[in-house]
């Protein structure tokens, strides 16, 4: 089946973490009004769709994705009436809004938790998972949180255990009950009656769980283990999904993407193929798990070029045909791409626009996280005391506990810390780069005197403007969105290659991913066609667009547009 246009292919997508963009009040957190203020900034970008990370009222055990009410705004972010004047500005300005949706769980001062823990005949109590303990009392089962320790907290006032996959703060809700769906696809559908342009959704793919809740496997006998094998994917999540759209989104011209650990290509393709009706694309997470170890996340190994390349190519042809894929490298819970995949010293400007390039050229739809354009890096914090996400917190004091050292675990931060991504937006070389006049929420990156985004707009050759003309370009090229892709130069050590091609156009990118300078030879059948350069990170002269051999600079990417 060929794929049809759609505006949420041609889009890019900027993704704003509110409490780290702009703060207006000077309290040192980043508000609704201060995304108003940087509208233009974002339209001068060029950008189509901003993802709001979580805005709603929240205690804020887990940055806002513990909702304690899906229709109400957090007291530190403003209120209703600063959402609604954001809406109107973007939208004044031709930019969409989409918003987190949080439904796998809720907070545990939403009013629905307060009323199920009250007692087992409380109308509210099965709105979450409840359980009795095994017979000597333990958890129901074995599974582990996300943060670390079991998933199952024990209530006093019911003598039961419920569910949470995250924080013990963030209980899940229980899907199995259709008046719990119901309430959700109500909440949707104000959103989209207020006019939001569509929904990320939270881990998504975890609302149906296996029936019985069992232990997972575990033949290393630990106290928890993993659960994925029953959150993940569950036997329910197609029907749910379809329900949801058919209850909530399907008479609404909007994007959704859903958020999807654990997820293969060819679940993603059951997920967004159009005929199935449940979303528009997923985020998977294969290709931000490459640095992994089998220990999992704080495990570390290096990153290998032809690991990326085999992961990137098996999505791109996956979904050439059906489905639809996301781009992205950077988000709330990952560290800063050019730290990860480029160079953050001497190439951090060349390496940055590579991966920026590399992504953008591909078949689906871009999202930048907000700094990537001005290539924001990882930040090293020399303590413990000053880093703020619980996952890291939490992961730092089980590994103290373990034995294993500050320094060692640092390391691990330094490189993994989804704080790399929280710190604030690098506005201007004042003080806390000009995010807030007050004291902000967390430490500014101490490179905000170099990295700005006011050095950034005086110069024609930053990463923002780079930015700006890959943004272009596919506005402005179908061969970039809809174009098919193969993959070029493929055993290549150094470099990445691929192909676009859309009737009698070609794209053939060129990506360097290190400091040496790699041979590439153009292939004999685009060596006869008109040739020029669409886009490039370094200044290639005219003789040598028409070279058909040439050498790669250090992390320099090179993108042929060649018309048969």
């Amino acid at each position: 089946m060929q794929q049809s246009k759609q505006w949420w292919k041609e889009s890019v997508v900027y993704q704003i973490y509110p409490r780290s963009f702009n703060d207006s009040n000077g309290d040192g957190i980043g508000d609704l009004q201060g995304i108003i203020e940087k509208l233009d900034y974002l339209k001068k970008l060029g950008v189509d769709v901003i993802w709001l990370s979580p805005v709603y009222k929240s205690p804020n055990d887990d940055n806002g994705y513990d909702i304690s009410d899906y229709q109400n705004i957090m007291d530190e972010f403003g209120t209703m009436k600063d959402w609604d004047q954001l809406l109107a500005e973007a939208h004044k300005r031709g930019l969409k809004i989409i918003m987190d949706l949080v439904v796998n769980h809720s907070s545990d001062e939403h009013k629905w938790f307060v009323e199920s823990r009250k007692s087992k005949d409380n109308p509210y109590r099965d709105y979450y998972i409840w359980r009795p303990g095994k017979e000597d009392g333990s958890e129901p089962n074995n599974w582990e949180s996300a943060f670390s320790g079991s998933t199952w907290e024990y209530d006093e006032t019911t003598e039961e255990y419920y569910l949470h996959i995250f924080s013990k703060k963030q209980p899940d809700l229980n899907w199995e009950n259709p008046t719990v769906r119901q309430e959700v696809y109500d909440m949707m559908r104000w959103w989209l009656d207020k006019g939001v342009d569509g929904f990320r959704m939270d881990v998504i793919n975890f609302i149906s769980k296996t029936p019985g809740l069992p232990d997972a496997d575990n033949p290393e006998g630990k106290k928890y283990v993993n659960g994925g094998e029953h959150f993940m994917n569950g036997p329910r999540i197609h029907e749910f999904l379809h329900e949801m759209y058919v209850e909530a989104i399907k008479d609404y011209d909007v994007m959704t993407v859903g958020e999807m650990p654990g997820v293969g290509p060819k679940e993603a393709v059951d997920y967004t193929k159009e005929e199935n009706e449940e979303v528009n694309m997923v985020f998977q997470f294969e290709h931000v798990d490459l640095d992994s170890g089998p220990g999992g996340k704080w495990d570390l190994r290096p990153l290998n070029l032809a690991d990326l390349r085999e992961n990137l190519v098996k999505w791109q042809k996956a979904l050439e045909k059906q489905g639809w894929n996301s781009l992205y490298m950077n988000n709330h819970d990952q560290p800063r791409m050019v730290s990860r995949f480029g160079h953050d010293g001497k190439y951090r400007e060349e390496s940055a626009k590579m991966l920026a390039t590399l992504l953008h050229m591909m078949r689906g739809t871009p999202y930048i996280y907000q700094g990537e354009e001005l290539g924001m890096t990882n930040v090293a914090f020399e303590s413990i005391d000053e880093y703020k996400d619980i996952e890291t917190l939490n992961m730092y004091n089980e590994k103290r506990e373990e034995g294993l050292s500050n320094e060692e675990l640092l390391k691990k931060i330094h490189i993994k810390g989804r704080d790399n991504a929280r710190t604030p937006v690098q506005w201007d070389d004042s003080d806390h780069a000009g995010f807030t006049t007050g004291t902000p929420w967390i430490k500014v990156n101490p490179n905000y005197r170099e990295i700005n985004a006011k050095q950034a707009l005086e110069d024609s050759e930053s990463i923002f403007y780079y930015y700006q003309n890959l943004i272009n370009l596919r506005h402005n090229h179908d061969v970039v969105v809809y174009g098919s892709f193969d993959v070029l130069m493929e055993d290549d050590e150094d470099v990445f290659a691929y192909k676009r091609e859309l009737a009698d156009e070609t794209l053939l990118v060129y990506c360097n991913f290190y400091d040496g300078k790699p041979r590439v030879e153009i292939p004999a059948e685009f060596r006869e066609g008109d040739r020029s350069l669409f886009i490039s990170n370094y200044k290639v002269d005219r003789d040598e667009v028409q070279s058909n051999e040439f050498l790669l600079k250090p992390y320099e990417v090179r993108v042929y547009h060649v018309k048969k």
